[in-house]
Parts: C-alpha cells; structure tokens; sequence
C-alpha cells in the first residue's frame, strides 16, 4: 500500500515536472508582442525579427506589391484611410478634384506630422474637357510686417526661426482647395469635408510612422500647450495603435463645411490664428489672411526621351528635376554612359546620375525664389543647350564637389487621382518640418506650418525674406504627357529629395521599362547638396558603396525613410475604344474611361492605390 502510495506520488511528481518544462518551454518560445501588439516600452513590436521576406511569383520578384489595375477612377495616398475617402467619392460620382480634396482632407486630419489645413499645396490639373494642363500654385505668402530689418533688427536674427509663429507664413491649402473646387469640382467642402470631420470626431487608429514621428519630436510638441494637449495624452506620446480623436479639428473643418474659405481666411479661423500668432510674438495680422489668393499657373515642362515632363515654376523647387533630366540626356552620349545599358546595379550608373544632380540643385539654390520678386530664368536653366555647357563639368572617374550648397527639411504628403472621364490630378500638400512650426491654433486642433524657415536674411539673395513673398518651397508634383496625352501623375514627398527622385523614377520607367510599382520598390539614392553625402538605402549601398568611395563619394546606408515616398497613376489608352467627349453631362454615370489605369503606392509609408 505503502509502495502504491509513493509509485503514484512519483508518478504525480513526474507528471507535474513534465508540465512545469511544457509550459517553460513554451513561454520561452511565445513572443513577448504577439500579433505585433506593442508591450510597454516598446515602440517598434517587429523591428528585432530576423525573418527573410518573400518574393513574388512573377514579375520582378523584389516588388512589394503588384499594380493597381481600375478602369472608373484611382486614387494613391500615403494613408489608405485617405485613399478611400476619395475612392468613395469617385463611386458616388465625383471626379478626381472632387475626389483629391476629399483624400487630402483626410490626410489633414491623420497626418499632422506631415500636412495639415494650416499648411501649403501645389497641384497639377489635367483637364479632360479642356484637354489642359492646369498648375495651381497655393504657397501661403509672409505677412506685411516680415521685412529683412524685422529678422535681423527687432529679432536680432542672423537665420530665420526653425519653428514657432514666425517661421510660419499664411497657410495656402483651404484656398488651394476652394480653387479647385470652384473651378473643376463637382461638390463642394460640405461633401468633400465630411469623411475627414467624421474620422476627427470618432477617431482613428495611430499608424507607425506617424507614432515614430511624434516620439522623435515629443519634445518640441511639449513646448506649446495647444500642441501638447492636441497630440499627446497626459503629456505623453499616445501609444501605437491607439485612437486618436481631434474633436477640435473637427469642428474647424464643420466650418469650412458650412462656410467655406472665408471660415479660414476672414471667420472664426482667421480670428483664433491671428490671436495665436500675436500671442506668441508674431505679426502675421486679419489683412495677411484675408487679403491672400491661390494662383493658377503655367506648368514648366522638358522632354525626356520623348515624353514630356511636367513640373510646377518656382518658388517650387521642380525645375531642378527637369534641369537633371536635361543634364542626362545630353551628356550620356558625351561620356559614353547608356543608362539603360548599364542598369542600376553598376556603379558608373549611379555616378553619373548622382553627378547630374549635383549641377541641377547647384542651379536651383542659386537662382530659386518667388518669380513675383526675382527673376529667375527658367527657360535658359532648362534649354538643352546649357545643359550641354555643363557636361565637361562631370568626371567620370571623380565625384565633384557642389558648386553651391543648400538643402531643405521635409514634411510632405504626395497623392494623386484620376477618374472615369480622363480627369487626373497630381498634387502634394504640407507643413513642411515634422509638425511644423511646433504650434497649434487653439479651440481647432490645427497646427501652423513653418514654411517661412527657407527664407534667407541676406540681403540681395533670389530667397530673402520680404512682405507678401512666398518663400523657396521643396513641394512639387509632376505629370508626364505624350504626343499631347495625358500619361502619368506622379510625385515623391520628402523634403529636398523631390527633384532628385523624380527623376530617378522617370528614368526608371523611361530607360529601364519598370512599371509604376516596381519604380518605387526599387532602391533609391538621395544626395545631400550641404554636406555632400551621398546617401543610399542599405542593399543598393552595400551593392555599390565601394566602388563609388573609390571615386571619392562618401557613401551613407540609410533606411527608406531617407528617400521619402511616391504615388503614381498612369493611364493606358485601349486603342480599340474611341476617344469620349470629356463632357461630363454627356457620359453615362457609369462609363469607364477608354483604357486602364495602373497605380503604384510606395511601400516606404503608410498608404495604399485603391480604385474600381
């Protein structure tokens, strides 16, 4: 009995131990963030996994992710909650500027570390009844009061503020908007405006990138009340993945709902900016505001090896894209380089290409500015002829150093549409820096860009501050046409990496046949014109870095968020179909155009190309 007794009371040990090792063995193995659901004090649930990724079955196996194919419309955001808002709005039949406002207005609600209705933005317009490219050109000017004697006099400044109320200029957006509604719309703020006020007010959840951004300038948001109690949460950085509701916000766009642009430019808006500003020991006055209007503006185009590119003029920075362009073409046959030949896995390739950029923003720091106040000559910076002037300047076997350094900070949201009757839209909207000037205009939830910051305090500069100016801005959008069709709407945010990636990606497609998503997959550089760095994401600097150190670049692997982030929508006419008159009232609600739109959305962001 007795042996019974400890045969069982073994037999029960062994069994307890045998669960207890189970159950060990299986607490060791189970992450400690299942389903990448963060623990406290972790931000970043997946960044230590070592998983290798998986490839395609066909194709480039490298691409994220395949084309968006759609035939009644497209839109392409940084945010898929964006993305649908405009989606939804084609589908109940608005057209594409209908349909931009109503994606970007979300963006101005989810992504305030990049844009906002305190911001600036510029679009490229196609119009199919026109058969028109139309440029709009919305950069907030400065306000009277900012003369160069204001910055260096009464400030005692040598450079202008990197934040606060005067690095903050009029925002441009909701009139940018209103411009485009009142011209090529079919709905108006009350429409376009709801989804955004509607996720304001219920919430929405906080993405990655944005909940990175936020922790990266916790600090500064900490340094205004307003912009503290906006974005973070008992003084802290809400955490990932959670709701995030701006019921302030919400009622700032329930205005404009109801009355328009005045709500913002002449309102209660206008009221509350003007008592932030001034509060704050800003100057920016009722007149700045109400006295401002956007402007429509001829694009600025080149060709490239038959298609035409086209970017918006100064004081937007995209002429530097199509001044590189220029330089590759014409001086690919002086140094014996093919681009397509050599393909972007030789280190001669990226040389050349990065050597071209160098002389185009050399170009651009040197005569960029509001063409209201200065003179800058466009047409002799892109005539090919100069570009050819500057071929001896690239050694092939020796990176240069810039002639004229600069550089820019980034901010920026880029999106595009199109929809069933050929209409398509290119257009980029932002604050600038990370949240902007850091400062939040209270009782609406909106925080100030500080676009103002790229002005110069040096006397007789292309860019120096004065009253009514628009300063250098880095946001553009581009589209590219042929034989007098529309093509492409496409753009890269990012700061100063704009022209330079524009076009890496038209080369891309151009020379190397890539399709509109494996453009953006592909690695790209950016090159630092300040420092002369040339930074490159990780594999493609790892492929290269040491034959192109060896020609003297100083080669830095970085990670996507160095390169900012595309969209694109390129149409595909079917020539079995006729060309439709681009008359709305004419077309059937539920006529697709005469081909196939194909849309790509980098991987290196948040969004998504969505479409029906």
């Amino acid at each position: 009995m007795i042996k019974l007794s400890l045969l069982t009371r073994s037999l029960t040990l062994s069994t307890t131990l045998l669960t207890s090792i189970a159950c060990a063995t299986s607490a060791q193995a189970q992450s400690s963030h299942p389903f990448g659901i963060p623990q406290s004090g972790d931000d970043k649930p997946s960044a230590s996994i070592t998983a290798m990724p998986g490839s395609r079955a066909q194709g480039w196996l490298a691409q994220g992710r395949s084309e968006l194919l759609a035939r009644h419309g497209v839109v392409a955001s940084s945010d898929p909650l964006a993305s649908e808002a405009g989606l939804e709005i084609l589908r109940a039949g608005g057209n594409a500027v209908d349909a931009i406002v109503a994606a970007a207005a979300v963006l101005d609600v989810t992504s305030q570390n990049d844009t906002g209705i305190g911001g600036d933005l510029f679009a490229l317009i196609w119009s199919a009844a026109d058969k028109k490219l139309y440029g709009l050109n919305s950069a907030g000017w400065s306000p009277e009061a900012w003369t160069l004697e204001y910055f260096t006099e009464t400030l005692g400044l040598t450079e202008m503020p990197d934040f606060g109320v005067n690095a903050s200029t009029v925002p441009g957006a909701i009139s940018g908007y209103a411009a485009m509604l009142d011209r090529f719309g079919t709905l108006g703020f009350e429409e376009t405006f709801e989804r955004a006020a509607t996720l304001a007010e219920e919430g929405w959840g906080q993405a990655e990138r944005r909940h990175a951004d936020l922790v990266r300038v916790q600090d500064r948001v900490r340094e205004d009340k307003d912009s503290a109690a906006t974005f973070l949460k008992d003084g802290e950085v809400p955490p990932l993945y959670s709701i995030i509701r701006n019921p302030d916000l919400a009622s700032a766009l329930r205005l404009i709902q109801q009355d328009g642009r005045d709500a913002f430019y002449k309102g209660p808006i206008a009221d509350a900016i003007v008592s932030k500003v001034q509060a704050n020991g800003g100057v920016m006055t009722h007149a700045d505001l109400a006295e401002y209007q956007s402007e429509w503006i001829e694009p600025v185009t080149t060709n490239y090896h038959g298609y035409d590119v086209f970017q918006l003029p100064p004081p937007g920075q995209g002429f530097a894209a199509l001044h590189m362009l220029n330089i590759l073409e014409v001086c690919a046959p002086v140094h014996g380089v093919d681009l397509s030949a050599l393909g972007p896995s030789n280190p001669d390739y990226w040389h050349f290409m990065v050597e071209a950029k160098k002389l185009a923003y050399s170009d651009l720091y040197a005569y960029n500015g509001d063409p209201l106040f200065v003179d800058v000559p466009i047409s002799e910076l892109l005539d090919k002829d100069y570009a050819a002037e500057l071929c001896d300047r690239i050694d092939m076997n020796v990176a240069s150093l810039p002639s004229v350094e600069g550089g820019l900070k980034g901010g920026t949201v880029y999106l595009n549409a199109a929809d069933r009757w050929g209409n398509m839209v290119s257009l980029v909207h932002s604050v600038y820096d990370v949240y902007g000037s850091g400062v939040t205009v209270p009782p609406y939830g909106m925080i100030l860009h500080n676009r103002g910051n790229p002005f110069r305090l040096e006397a007789g500069h292309p860019n120096v501050v004065a009253p009514r100016k628009r300063p250098f801005h880095s946001i553009i959008a581009g589209f590219v046409m042929r034989d007098g069709e529309p093509l492409m709407a496409f753009g890269n945010m990012g700061g100063a990496v704009q022209p330079e990636t524009h076009a890496q990606h038209i080369v891309n497609m151009v020379d190397h046949g890539m399709n509109v998503q494996m453009t953006t997959d592909a690695a790209r550089f950016t090159h630092r014109q300040q420092s002369n760095v040339l930074a490159m994401e990780e594999a493609l600097a790892n492929l290269v870095g040491p034959a192109l150190r060896a020609k003297g670049h100083d080669v830095l692997p970085v990670d996507g968020g160095a390169v900012g982030g595309y969209q694109g929508i390129l149409f595909t006419r079917d020539p079995q179909l006729p060309l439709p008159v681009y008359n709305r009232k004419s077309i059937e609600e539920d006529h697709p155009v005469n081909g196939v739109y194909r849309a790509g959305s980098d991987h290196r962001k948040d969004g998504q190309a969505v479409g029906w």
